[in-house]
């Protein structure tokens, strides 16, 4: 079967010494990986180069019936991200979305909302000239709706607990190893109010917008077990102070 389709690149392992598998995240086949060999050709770097992560392309697949690699061909880039690899603060946080979708996105499915929601990110990220900060906070929480762990916020009142493992908000009662108290579930609350286009007017100190990257962390791996431990993080808690 071959299929004309567009994709976002999420990453590229090392194989062997000719051997690079790139995983692309695909609108019309889901997530698909690919052989690419690996070489000091010309053509080679130039096919490499345009597989970096978050890498907008378009290309057509072919895929056989019981094998996991599938062939690619004419491969072209559809938007160049000179602002996101030209830029170290935004290249940082490229690396960090195209980690989490990395990790995320493990099946063979087909979703075209998700694909069109970090179609758009991506995009976004790269023609963004400021306000960059709060980017990966509100990228990481409307993530959560395409991936059906959005909290529920129906059940949010004043003074409420967030049961992070429930994803709910409940009356206060003994903490516990999943519990966020009144102060840091408020914050929850306000990030539903986040938005790309208001996230510049949220205004975090250095150490409140860590605290709440790892509370949304913490968050994904209780409900994502594929999540598991990122390097990507480590680089973004050292910005925007």
């Amino acid at each position: 079967m071959q299929e004309k389709c567009r994709g976002v690149v999420l990453n590229a392992i090392k194989y062997n010494d000719r051997t690079t598998i790139v995983r692309v995240f695909t609108d019309r086949l889901g997530l698909v990986a690919f052989a690419v060999a690996t070489g000091s050709g010309r053509g080679t770097r130039q096919r490499l180069s345009q597989l970096m992560p978050l890498s907008l392309v378009a290309m057509e697949v072919s895929q056989r019936p019981g094998r996991e690699l599938a062939t690619m061909r004419d491969l072209r880039t559809l938007y160049a991200l000179s602002g996101v690899y030209g830029n170290p603060v935004k290249n940082a946080i490229a690396l960090f979305v195209s980690e989490v979708l990395a990790h995320c996105i493990q099946q063979q499915e087909r979703d075209e909302a998700l694909f069109a929601y970090v179609d758009a990110c991506v995009r976004l990220l790269d023609g963004m000239d400021s306000g960059v900060a709060n980017f990966h906070i509100c990228f990481m929480y409307h993530l959560g709706a395409h991936l059906g762990i959005q909290p529920d916020l129906d059940t949010y009142r004043d003074g409420y607990w967030f049961d992070m493992l429930g994803g709910v908000f409940v009356p206060p009662y003994s903490p516990g190893a999943h519990m966020l108290e009144a102060d840091d579930a408020r914050v929850i609350r306000l990030l539903s109010r986040m938005t790309f286009a208001n996230m510049h007017r949220f205004r975090f100190t250095h150490d409140q917008r860590n605290r709440v990257l790892d509370t949304i962390l913490s968050y994904y791996q209780l409900h994502n077990s594929t999540l598991g431990t990122l390097r990507s993080p480590d680089v973004l808690r050292q910005l925007f102070v």
